[in-house]
């Protein structure tokens, strides 16, 4: 599973952050929407280093996913992980 080191980014652009604010919806509402949108968006990754339609991921992928990028931080630092907390 390779993984190449990503530019800093926000899970949600200041657009879709925008949406979910102006939306009708009860803040756990908008707080479980943004989780939603950025699970997506973590999913897609996924999908991609495994090399796999995101349809077709299973746990355990997920998991190794996971797994690895807490190895390249630990092993490279922060900004050589995806995920960046």
């Amino acid at each position: 599973m390779l993984q190449s080191p990503q530019p800093s980014q926000q899970f949600l652009t200041l657009e879709e952050s925008n949406a979910v604010d102006a939306a009708l919806l009860a803040s756990h509402e908008k707080f479980l929407t943004r989780l939603t949108i950025s699970s997506l968006k973590v999913l897609k990754q996924i999908a991609k280093d495994a090399g796999v339609p995101m349809d077709d991921l299973n746990a355990p992928q997920i998991i190794a996913w996971f797994e690895n990028d807490g190895k390249i931080r630990r092993e490279q630092g922060s900004d050589a992980a995806f995920l960046k907390w």
